[in-house]
């Protein structure tokens, strides 16, 4: 009976070491986002997500970093590489975590960067998808306040595209803005972004 109960608190010690190497690890790579070394970040959540197979977070943020990175790049073949990375970790992440609205609402972003670049091209291509994909997320978490403020940012942007009114989307992000006061992620290390944002926007809708 000793035996055991030393067998199980050394499973136990275990699970909670490697929890702990789990979030300083995150952490760390957190303050490397902060300091604005965004290839040193992304390198320390490739290290966790090799070693921490079942865990979704790193691939998220390898693929936000990317996205991140892609905004306002000319160069077709460093988006392409920097946008098939982040592809390639929002599907990891997706794999491990499915129907995840936080996944979904990544990957109408990293669709609309390639919209963003070349909206004659990728527009007809790409532009039902993220509205699939925003409709799909605001299924599964009405309440989610980056679902809402990402819906609504992605209808003004169309409707600026074309010549239409963008004051019903003002509303939506206002709601968003509301619901980013009240909202409580899972854990300190799960997304918790947009509100900075979100606030911008609502600003230019008062103009």
């Amino acid at each position: 009976m000793k035996k055991l109960i030393i067998i199980a608190l050394v499973l136990v010690s275990g699970t909670i070491y490697a929890q702990t190497n789990f979030e300083k690890g995150m952490q760390k790579a957190f303050g490397l986002w902060q300091e604005n070394k965004l290839d040193e970040a992304e390198n320390m959540f490739e290290r966790i997500s090799n070693a921490e197979t079942d865990k979704w977070l790193p691939h998220y943020y390898i693929a936000q970093i990317n996205s991140l990175k892609s905004w306002n790049v000319k160069d077709e073949n460093i988006l392409k590489a920097q946008l098939d990375k982040a592809q390639e970790h929002i599907n990891s992440a997706m794999a491990i975590s499915k129907d995840n609205p936080e996944i979904i609402v990544l990957q109408a972003h990293i669709l609309t960067n390639w919209v963003a670049f070349d909206g004659m091209t990728y527009g007809m291509k790409y532009s039902g998808k993220i509205t699939e994909l925003y409709a799909k997320a605001e299924k599964i978490a009405p309440q989610n306040p980056r679902v809402v403020f990402s819906k609504a940012e992605w209808g003004m942007g169309s409707a600026k595209y074309f010549g239409q009114d963008t004051k019903p989307y003002c509303a939506e992000i206002e709601k968003s803005i509301e619901l980013f006061a009240t909202f409580k992620p899972e854990s300190d290390l799960h997304p918790n972004w947009g509100k900075q944002r979100a606030e911008q926007v609502t600003k230019s809708c008062k103009e």
